[in-house]
Protein backbone atom coordinates (compact mmCIF):
# COMPACT_ATOMS: atom_id res chain seq x y z
CA UNK A 1 0.00 0.00 0.00
CA UNK A 2 1.51 3.44 -1.01
CA UNK A 3 0.68 6.58 0.89
CA UNK A 4 0.52 8.63 -1.87
CA UNK A 5 -0.22 8.53 -5.74
CA UNK A 6 2.82 9.58 -7.11
CA UNK A 7 3.44 10.54 -10.50
CA UNK A 8 5.31 7.83 -12.27
CA UNK A 9 9.25 8.89 -13.32
CA UNK A 10 8.88 7.75 -16.90
CA UNK A 11 6.29 10.84 -17.89
CA UNK A 12 8.12 13.57 -15.33
CA UNK A 13 11.14 16.16 -16.58
CA UNK A 14 11.66 16.32 -12.54
CA UNK A 15 11.30 14.19 -9.67
CA UNK A 16 11.78 17.52 -7.63
CA UNK A 17 11.33 20.96 -7.85
CA UNK A 18 12.32 23.22 -5.07
CA UNK A 19 11.21 27.24 -4.21
CA UNK A 20 13.22 28.81 -2.09
CA UNK A 21 16.23 30.92 -1.32
CA UNK A 22 19.69 29.37 -1.95
CA UNK A 23 22.10 31.50 0.59
CA UNK A 24 25.85 31.56 1.15
CA UNK A 25 26.69 30.09 4.54
CA UNK A 26 29.61 31.36 6.24
CA UNK A 27 31.05 28.69 8.94
CA UNK A 28 33.42 29.30 11.59
CA UNK A 29 34.25 25.58 12.49
CA UNK A 30 34.67 25.02 15.75
CA UNK A 31 34.79 28.51 16.67
CA UNK A 32 32.68 31.55 17.49
CA UNK A 33 31.44 34.38 14.44
CA UNK A 34 32.22 36.85 16.76
CA UNK A 35 35.67 35.86 17.16
CA UNK A 36 36.44 34.09 13.66
CA UNK A 37 39.08 34.95 11.31
CA UNK A 38 38.44 32.29 8.74
CA UNK A 39 34.96 30.70 7.60
CA UNK A 40 34.32 27.66 5.33
CA UNK A 41 31.63 28.20 2.87
CA UNK A 42 28.98 26.40 1.45
CA UNK A 43 25.55 26.88 0.02
CA UNK A 44 22.21 26.19 2.04
CA UNK A 45 18.61 26.83 1.80
CA UNK A 46 15.64 25.06 4.09
CA UNK A 47 14.07 24.24 0.30
CA UNK A 48 16.91 23.63 -1.74
CA UNK A 49 18.83 21.63 0.68
CA UNK A 50 15.33 19.34 0.12
CA UNK A 51 16.16 19.07 -3.89
CA UNK A 52 19.78 18.95 -3.24
CA UNK A 53 19.70 16.04 -0.91
CA UNK A 54 16.83 14.07 -3.12
CA UNK A 55 19.86 14.26 -6.40
CA UNK A 56 22.86 14.14 -4.62
CA UNK A 57 22.46 11.72 -2.25
CA UNK A 58 19.46 9.22 -3.81
CA UNK A 59 19.91 9.95 -7.35
CA UNK A 60 16.82 11.56 -8.67
CA UNK A 61 16.75 14.43 -10.85
CA UNK A 62 15.74 17.89 -9.33
CA UNK A 63 15.65 21.84 -10.43
CA UNK A 64 15.44 24.81 -8.30
CA UNK A 65 13.36 27.95 -8.28
CA UNK A 66 15.23 30.97 -7.15
CA UNK A 67 16.36 34.43 -7.57
CA UNK A 68 19.83 35.75 -6.77
CA UNK A 69 21.47 39.51 -7.72
CA UNK A 70 24.06 38.90 -10.87
CA UNK A 71 27.29 39.67 -8.91
CA UNK A 72 30.28 37.71 -7.55
CA UNK A 73 28.24 36.39 -4.90
CA UNK A 74 25.61 35.24 -6.90
CA UNK A 75 28.13 33.33 -9.17
CA UNK A 76 29.37 31.86 -5.95
CA UNK A 77 26.16 30.56 -5.63
CA UNK A 78 25.35 29.41 -8.69
CA UNK A 79 28.94 27.49 -8.83
CA UNK A 80 27.66 25.24 -5.29
CA UNK A 81 24.31 24.39 -6.79
CA UNK A 82 25.91 23.37 -9.70
CA UNK A 83 27.93 21.16 -8.06
CA UNK A 84 24.85 20.08 -6.34
CA UNK A 85 23.26 18.87 -9.18
CA UNK A 86 20.55 20.51 -9.50
CA UNK A 87 18.94 22.24 -12.88
CA UNK A 88 19.63 26.01 -12.93
CA UNK A 89 17.55 26.96 -15.68
CA UNK A 90 14.58 28.54 -13.54
CA UNK A 91 17.18 30.87 -11.54
CA UNK A 92 16.19 34.68 -11.95
CA UNK A 93 19.25 36.59 -12.81
CA UNK A 94 18.30 40.35 -11.09
CA UNK A 95 20.52 42.95 -12.10
CA UNK A 96 22.93 44.20 -9.42
CA UNK A 97 22.77 47.84 -8.61
CA UNK A 98 26.60 48.04 -7.04
CA UNK A 99 26.09 48.17 -3.80
CA UNK A 100 23.08 45.92 -2.77
CA UNK A 101 20.70 49.16 -2.27
CA UNK A 102 18.14 47.83 -4.04
CA UNK A 103 19.00 44.39 -4.39
CA UNK A 104 21.32 41.33 -2.82
CA UNK A 105 22.65 38.03 -2.20
CA UNK A 106 21.63 36.45 1.52
CA UNK A 107 24.27 35.51 3.94
CA UNK A 108 23.98 33.34 6.71
CA UNK A 109 26.59 32.80 9.60
CA UNK A 110 26.37 29.69 11.44
CA UNK A 111 28.35 28.20 14.46
CA UNK A 112 27.91 24.61 14.90
CA UNK A 113 27.87 24.68 19.04
CA UNK A 114 29.29 22.51 21.19
CA UNK A 115 28.34 20.79 24.55
CA UNK A 116 26.72 23.61 26.76
CA UNK A 117 26.50 26.03 24.03
CA UNK A 118 24.30 26.07 21.34
CA UNK A 119 24.49 26.56 17.43
CA UNK A 120 23.89 30.07 16.61
CA UNK A 121 22.88 31.48 13.53
CA UNK A 122 22.54 35.04 11.96
CA UNK A 123 21.24 35.34 8.71
CA UNK A 124 21.70 38.94 6.88
CA UNK A 125 19.22 38.34 4.48
CA UNK A 126 16.86 41.48 4.14
CA UNK A 127 16.28 42.71 0.73
CA UNK A 128 17.36 39.78 -1.12
CA UNK A 129 16.47 38.77 -4.90
CA UNK A 130 14.72 35.92 -4.20
CA UNK A 131 12.34 38.23 -1.18
CA UNK A 132 11.23 40.78 -4.17
CA UNK A 133 10.22 37.78 -6.61
CA UNK A 134 6.25 37.84 -7.84
CA UNK A 135 3.83 35.48 -8.41
CA UNK A 136 4.05 35.77 -12.39
CA UNK A 137 7.93 36.18 -12.58
CA UNK A 138 7.98 32.14 -13.65
CA UNK A 139 5.17 30.65 -15.90
CA UNK A 140 3.98 28.20 -13.35
CA UNK A 141 2.11 26.00 -15.47
CA UNK A 142 4.67 26.07 -18.08
CA UNK A 143 6.76 24.36 -15.68
CA UNK A 144 4.35 21.53 -14.03
CA UNK A 145 3.32 20.60 -17.61
CA UNK A 146 6.43 19.37 -18.01
CA UNK A 147 5.84 16.42 -15.59
CA UNK A 148 7.26 17.15 -11.92
CA UNK A 149 6.85 14.49 -9.24
CA UNK A 150 7.00 16.50 -6.00
CA UNK A 151 7.22 20.28 -5.31
CA UNK A 152 8.92 21.54 -2.00
CA UNK A 153 8.78 24.88 -0.68
CA UNK A 154 8.41 26.02 2.87
CA UNK A 155 7.76 28.45 6.02
CA UNK A 156 11.46 30.21 5.48
CA UNK A 157 10.78 30.97 2.21
CA UNK A 158 6.89 32.25 3.09
CA UNK A 159 8.62 34.65 5.66
CA UNK A 160 10.80 36.25 3.60
CA UNK A 161 8.68 39.07 2.29
CA UNK A 162 4.94 40.18 1.63
CA UNK A 163 5.04 38.71 -1.80
CA UNK A 164 6.80 35.27 -1.12
CA UNK A 165 3.59 33.92 0.36
CA UNK A 166 1.53 34.75 -2.50
CA UNK A 167 4.95 33.20 -4.70
CA UNK A 168 4.61 30.17 -2.68
CA UNK A 169 1.04 29.77 -2.83
CA UNK A 170 0.65 30.29 -6.85
CA UNK A 171 3.68 27.62 -7.35
CA UNK A 172 1.83 25.33 -5.06
CA UNK A 173 -1.82 25.87 -6.81
CA UNK A 174 -0.15 24.96 -10.05
CA UNK A 175 1.98 21.95 -8.94
CA UNK A 176 -1.29 20.48 -7.63
CA UNK A 177 -3.21 20.98 -10.71
CA UNK A 178 -0.77 19.20 -12.73
CA UNK A 179 -1.06 16.50 -10.36
CA UNK A 180 1.95 17.09 -8.20
CA UNK A 181 2.21 16.29 -4.82
CA UNK A 182 3.15 19.33 -2.98
CA UNK A 183 5.42 19.36 0.25
CA UNK A 184 5.94 22.01 2.69
CA UNK A 185 8.44 22.01 5.69
CA UNK A 186 7.03 24.23 8.40
CA UNK A 187 10.37 25.00 9.76
CA UNK A 188 9.39 28.66 12.21
CA UNK A 189 12.49 30.55 12.17
CA UNK A 190 11.58 33.67 14.90
CA UNK A 191 14.00 36.34 14.05
CA UNK A 192 12.37 35.74 9.71
CA UNK A 193 8.69 36.68 11.79
CA UNK A 194 9.97 38.82 14.26
CA UNK A 195 9.68 42.47 12.75
CA UNK A 196 6.58 41.49 10.60
CA UNK A 197 3.77 40.26 13.68
CA UNK A 198 5.45 37.54 15.10
CA UNK A 199 3.79 34.14 15.63
CA UNK A 200 0.42 35.19 14.52
CA UNK A 201 1.13 36.40 11.27
CA UNK A 202 3.07 33.12 11.14
CA UNK A 203 0.00 31.49 11.51
CA UNK A 204 -1.92 33.56 9.71
CA UNK A 205 0.55 32.82 6.35
CA UNK A 206 1.26 28.85 7.24
CA UNK A 207 -2.82 28.31 7.38
CA UNK A 208 -3.20 29.95 4.53
CA UNK A 209 -0.40 27.96 2.62
CA UNK A 210 -1.62 24.70 4.62
CA UNK A 211 -4.28 24.20 2.56
CA UNK A 212 -2.45 23.27 -0.97
CA UNK A 213 -0.21 20.98 1.06
CA UNK A 214 -0.07 17.01 0.81
CA UNK A 215 2.63 15.72 3.03
CA UNK A 216 3.60 18.81 5.80
CA UNK A 217 6.23 18.35 7.89
CA UNK A 218 7.53 20.57 10.91
CA UNK A 219 8.55 19.39 14.54
CA UNK A 220 7.05 20.44 17.57
CA UNK A 221 7.94 24.31 17.33
CA UNK A 222 6.71 24.15 14.08
CA UNK A 223 3.34 22.80 14.34
CA UNK A 224 3.10 24.88 17.82
CA UNK A 225 4.05 28.12 16.50
CA UNK A 226 3.55 28.03 12.20
CA UNK A 227 -0.05 26.04 12.75
CA UNK A 228 -0.86 27.06 16.24
CA UNK A 229 -1.20 22.96 17.16
CA UNK A 230 -0.17 22.30 20.82
CA UNK A 231 1.76 19.27 21.54
CA UNK A 232 0.88 18.31 25.23
CA UNK A 233 3.59 17.01 27.77
CA UNK A 234 6.69 18.60 25.84
CA UNK A 235 8.89 21.16 28.03
CA UNK A 236 10.09 24.20 27.17
CA UNK A 237 13.73 22.60 26.54
CA UNK A 238 12.35 20.41 24.32
CA UNK A 239 14.48 17.23 26.58
CA UNK A 240 11.42 15.12 26.74
CA UNK A 241 9.77 14.08 23.71
CA UNK A 242 6.56 11.91 24.23
CA UNK A 243 5.67 10.17 21.24
CA UNK A 244 2.11 9.90 22.69
CA UNK A 245 1.79 13.51 22.86
CA UNK A 246 2.98 13.46 19.06
CA UNK A 247 0.33 11.32 17.74
CA UNK A 248 -2.37 13.04 19.53
CA UNK A 249 -1.66 16.29 17.53
CA UNK A 250 -1.07 15.18 14.45
CA UNK A 251 -4.62 13.75 14.19
CA UNK A 252 -6.25 16.64 15.30
CA UNK A 253 -3.78 18.38 12.60
CA UNK A 254 -5.26 15.98 10.02
CA UNK A 255 -8.83 16.60 11.20
CA UNK A 256 -8.15 20.50 10.74
CA UNK A 257 -6.69 19.91 6.97
CA UNK A 258 -8.38 17.14 5.08
CA UNK A 259 -5.61 17.93 2.58
CA UNK A 260 -3.11 16.35 4.08
CA UNK A 261 -2.26 12.92 3.10
CA UNK A 262 1.14 12.58 5.07
CA UNK A 263 2.35 14.49 8.36
CA UNK A 264 5.35 14.27 9.45
CA UNK A 265 7.70 15.47 12.17
CA UNK A 266 11.03 15.00 13.20
CA UNK A 267 11.85 14.47 17.55
CA UNK A 268 14.88 15.59 19.10
CA UNK A 269 15.97 15.93 22.71
CA UNK A 270 18.66 18.18 22.78
CA UNK A 271 20.76 17.21 25.72
CA UNK A 272 23.61 19.17 24.61
CA UNK A 273 24.62 20.91 21.28
CA UNK A 274 26.95 18.01 20.75
CA UNK A 275 24.48 14.94 21.84
CA UNK A 276 20.77 14.69 20.94
CA UNK A 277 18.31 12.14 21.27
CA UNK A 278 16.59 12.18 17.58
CA UNK A 279 13.78 10.26 15.90
CA UNK A 280 10.79 10.86 13.77
CA UNK A 281 7.18 10.00 13.59
CA UNK A 282 4.86 9.92 10.00
CA UNK A 283 1.10 9.36 9.56
CA UNK A 284 -1.02 9.23 6.19
CA UNK A 285 -4.41 8.28 5.85
CA UNK A 286 -4.03 5.07 4.08
CA UNK A 287 -1.14 3.86 6.48
CA UNK A 288 -1.85 5.30 9.44
CA UNK A 289 1.19 5.68 11.97
CA UNK A 290 4.83 4.88 11.39
CA UNK A 291 8.06 5.33 13.98
CA UNK A 292 11.34 5.44 12.72
CA UNK A 293 14.06 3.69 15.05
CA UNK A 294 14.68 6.04 18.27
CA UNK A 295 18.28 7.11 18.46
CA UNK A 296 19.24 8.13 22.13
CA UNK A 297 22.35 10.58 22.83
CA UNK A 298 23.12 10.77 19.19
CA UNK A 299 26.52 12.49 18.56
CA UNK A 300 26.34 16.06 16.19
CA UNK A 301 28.94 17.36 14.28
CA UNK A 302 26.74 19.86 12.71
CA UNK A 303 23.01 20.25 13.18
CA UNK A 304 22.35 22.01 10.72
CA UNK A 305 20.21 20.75 7.62
CA UNK A 306 19.36 17.67 9.74
CA UNK A 307 15.74 18.47 9.24
CA UNK A 308 15.89 19.24 5.31
CA UNK A 309 17.68 15.98 5.33
CA UNK A 310 14.68 14.19 6.91
CA UNK A 311 12.42 15.58 4.64
CA UNK A 312 14.51 14.57 1.60
CA UNK A 313 14.76 11.00 2.99
CA UNK A 314 11.12 10.88 3.47
CA UNK A 315 10.64 11.97 0.32
CA UNK A 316 12.51 9.41 -1.78
CA UNK A 317 11.01 6.96 0.77
CA UNK A 318 7.27 8.21 -0.12
CA UNK A 319 8.42 8.33 -4.21
CA UNK A 320 10.85 4.75 -4.55
CA UNK A 321 9.88 3.02 -1.61
CA UNK A 322 6.28 2.56 -1.19
CA UNK A 323 5.30 1.72 1.79
CA UNK A 324 5.57 4.79 4.78
CA UNK A 325 7.21 2.99 7.37
CA UNK A 326 10.41 2.31 5.45
CA UNK A 327 9.80 6.30 3.80
CA UNK A 328 10.01 7.60 7.92
CA UNK A 329 13.26 5.34 8.49
CA UNK A 330 15.18 6.25 5.28
CA UNK A 331 13.97 9.96 6.52
CA UNK A 332 15.61 9.77 10.31
CA UNK A 333 18.86 7.74 9.03
CA UNK A 334 19.49 9.95 6.40
CA UNK A 335 19.20 13.46 8.82
CA UNK A 336 21.56 11.31 11.64
CA UNK A 337 24.03 10.69 8.85
CA UNK A 338 23.89 14.64 7.32
CA UNK A 339 24.58 16.00 10.68
CA UNK A 340 27.81 14.06 11.13
CA UNK A 341 29.16 15.99 8.33
CA UNK A 342 29.77 19.92 7.89
CA UNK A 343 27.47 22.49 5.90
CA UNK A 344 23.96 22.55 5.49
CA UNK A 345 23.56 19.75 3.08
CA UNK A 346 24.10 16.11 2.60
CA UNK A 347 27.26 14.12 2.21
CA UNK A 348 26.43 10.92 2.58
CA UNK A 349 25.62 7.73 -0.12
CA UNK A 350 22.17 6.24 -0.24
CA UNK A 351 23.83 2.99 0.40
CA UNK A 352 24.98 4.45 3.75
CA UNK A 353 21.24 5.32 4.34
CA UNK A 354 20.64 2.09 3.28
CA UNK A 355 22.29 0.83 6.01
CA UNK A 356 21.90 2.81 8.97
CA UNK A 357 17.52 2.37 8.02
CA UNK A 358 18.22 -1.24 8.19
CA UNK A 359 20.13 -1.30 11.53
CA UNK A 360 23.73 -1.16 10.75
CA UNK A 361 26.42 0.31 12.72
CA UNK A 362 29.67 2.52 12.04
CA UNK A 363 32.12 -0.34 11.87
CA UNK A 364 34.80 0.48 10.01
CA UNK A 365 34.31 -0.26 6.02
CA UNK A 366 37.53 -1.39 4.65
Amino acid sequence: MSSLNVRPAAESAYDVVALGEVMLRLDPGNRRVRTARNFDVWEGGGEYNVARGLRRCFGLRGAIVTALADNEIGRLVEDFMLTGGLDTQYVRWVPYDGIGREVRNGLNFTERGFGARGAVGVSDRGNTAISQMRPDDVDWDALFSRGVRWLHTGGIFAALSESSADVAEAAMAAARRHGTIVSYDLNYRPSLWKGIGGEERAREVNRRLAQHVDVMIGNEEDFTASLGFEVEGVDENLTDLDTGAFRAMIETASEAYPNFQVIATTLRGVRSASRNDWGAIAWSRKEGFAEATHRADLEIFDRVGGGDSFASGLAYGLMELGSLQEAVEYGAAHGALAMTTPGDTTMVTLAEVAKLAGGGSARVQR
